[in-house]
């Protein structure tokens, strides 16, 4: 017998995934840097990343990606880590001191001997709604 996942008769389609929003400082995207390794002067330097087209530092693409899994973890749980897959694009830069808002909805359902399985549209935009993030999540319950 499948163990049902809690409150998975919510998961229709159309329902929207809890969204969240994060600020982004350079204390986190420094801290980032630290935990991956990645100090590159994009990120970590300010002079350097002045001179640049996007005026200031930016955040990893990888520190987006980890709040989009995160909001995905707070509404699939184990579901989502235990399986979920994700397939996304990035599409632009979130920069120091901006606020990021993450979520998505529901965009198939499929019903099978297995479980529900569930593709969701989930995307990262900053605070001028400009997408930073696009992608699908997958997931079975």
């Amino acid at each position: 017998m499948r163990q049902e996942a809690v409150g998975e008769e919510r998961w229709v389609m159309g329902a929207e995934l809890p969204s969240s929003a994060k600020t982004l400082s350079q204390e986190k995207i420094d801290r980032y840097a630290r935990a991956s390794g990645d100090f590159n002067p994009i990120h970590v330097d300010p002079a350097f990343a002045a001179q640049t087209p996007f005026g200031g530092t930016i955040a990893h693409g990888m520190l987006l990606l980890a709040y989009l899994s995160e909001m995905l973890t707070a509404a699939f749980g184990q579901a989502w880590l235990a399986g979920g897959r994700l397939k996304i694009r990035f599409r632009g830069a979130a920069r120091s001191d901006e606020t990021v808002t993450i979520g998505g909805h529901v965009q198939r359902v499929q019903e099978g001997h297995e479980g529900r399985r569930l593709w969701c549209d989930v995307e990262c935009l900053n605070q001028q709604g400009e997408v930073l993030i696009a992608g699908q999540a997958e997931v079975k319950l």
